[in-house]
């Protein structure tokens, strides 16, 4: 099963250590899923073995993105996001960063999208300071959530 629970990670940690695999970790909201996005986790999982990702439960994606949001569950963006080809594995947080899960996790590569930088990401010091390394993929022009739902809006007028 490709959606996992946090106590699972010390276990799955050993077999990825075990087998050498080189573990990539990203981490967001993903809640309207579009061709931005599956472009950025087809090249996140393009930098190792295995592609685990920390999704926001809906709490944090509230926090994060205001009342309105998320539009999907965190259920049903586990659901879809756990489809794909290029994720290995799905867990849920609820913390306002992937601090935490990082430490948890310990991926050989964490990857944010482009439109962050190092500097501004706790995570890529944690990942640093074991060895580990930041990874920034280019933003797809035009697409986001965001923009999804702005065109939705636009077109029910």
């Amino acid at each position: 099963m490709k959606l996992i629970e946090r106590q699972d990670i010390p276990k799955l940690r050993e077999k990825w250590q075990a087998e050498g695999a080189r573990v990539v970790f990203t981490n967001g909201c993903f809640d309207i899923l579009h061709a931005g996005h599956v472009r950025y986790l087809q090249a996140a999982r393009e930098l190792g073995d295995c592609l685990v990702l920390g999704l926001n439960s809906d709490a944090s994606v509230q926090r994060l993105k205001g009342p309105s949001r998320p539009i999907n569950s965190e259920e049903d963006r586990a659901e879809v996001l756990a489809a794909l080809s290029a994720i290995d594995y799905v867990v849920i947080f609820s913390e306002q960063t992937a601090e935490e899960l990082v430490r948890e996790v310990r991926p050989n590569v964490y990857v944010k999208g482009g439109d962050y930088n190092v500097k501004s990401l706790p995570e890529a010091d944690i990942v640093a300071a074991y060895g580990g390394e930041t990874v920034l993929i280019p933003e797809v022009p035009g697409r986001s959530s965001s923009k999804v739902i702005a065109k939705i809006k636009e077109n029910q007028v």
